[in-house]
């Protein structure tokens, strides 16, 4: 694994001390990201998509100001998944007990339906992204879940439709889990990538057998440890991890 770690040791060092979730800046094939590794079974990683009021939060800093009301706070966090205008999630959408949209297993226009797509699941002390149908067949139970599209790595191999030498170049962000679901990582592009060149990160970077697409040109990171935060237009549901203040 070739990576070119662009975060100062003396940083990493601090960073540790303070944040919960430790993010980096890394370089991989000549491309540049940030990368976030959570713990599902120590960290409080959850999906955000409305306020009390039932307003879409839109911005980290909006939900983070709800956080610290609560004597809490966004620890990190990054877009999970596509929506439409008025910010509701394109596809299949849980948090707690209530399930605000339906998985969709049919093919349909854009990135979302580029099949086969895939659903990020939060569970007790595990996540782990699952192939639509997969998860159709298998109905696992997740505390959170996100539909988005397509899936960039199934079962250690890219998505059969992915070109080396394609032109469509986007910042792009997305989460790969390892088989057991005990392994997170989250990442964004901080230059435009191909999804061959982000689904390689997945695949050969982080050897994670499994990774989906969030988004690409809305794609936002919330990451303390870096002193990051990105504003811009507003987003649909959120992934986040939670601390004590």
């Amino acid at each position: 694994m070739m990576f070119r770690l662009a975060v100062s040791a003396l940083l990493l060092l601090v960073a540790s001390a303070a944040f919960a979730v430790e993010c980096e800046n890394v370089t991989f094939e000549d491309n540049r990201y940030t990368i976030c590794e959570v713990d599902p079974q120590t960290d409080d990683l959850r999906l955000f998509l409305d306020d009390e009021t039932g307003s879409p939060y839109g911005q980290f800093s909006r939900l983070d100001s709800e956080l610290n009301a609560q004597s809490l706070t966004l620890e990190f966090a990054m877009n999970a998944g596509m929506y439409h205008p008025d910010r509701s999630p394109v596809g299949y959408y849980k948090e707690g007990e209530e399930t605000r949209r339906g998985l969709i297993t049919s093919a349909s226009a854009g990135n979302f339906g580029l099949l086969p797509n895939g659903v990020f699941c939060i569970a007790d002390g595990r996540a782990e992204v699952f192939e639509t149908l997969k998860f159709e067949a298998l109905q696992p139970s997740c505390r959170f879940a996100s539909q988005s599209g397509p899936m960039l790595v199934i079962d250690g191999a890219l998505h059969p439709r992915f070109l080396r030498d394609s032109t469509s170049q986007y910042l792009r962000n997305g989460v790969g889990t390892s088989g057991d679901g005990g392994r997170v990582v989250f990442a964004i592009s901080n230059n435009p990538v191909t999804f061959y060149e982000f689904g390689r990160l997945f695949q050969s970077a982080l050897a994670l057998p499994n990774a989906l697409y969030f988004d690409g040109n809305v794609s936002r990171l919330h990451a303390p440890n870096l002193r990051r935060s990105d504003i811009g237009r507003a987003m649909g549901p959120i992934v986040g991890v939670v601390g004590d203040q």
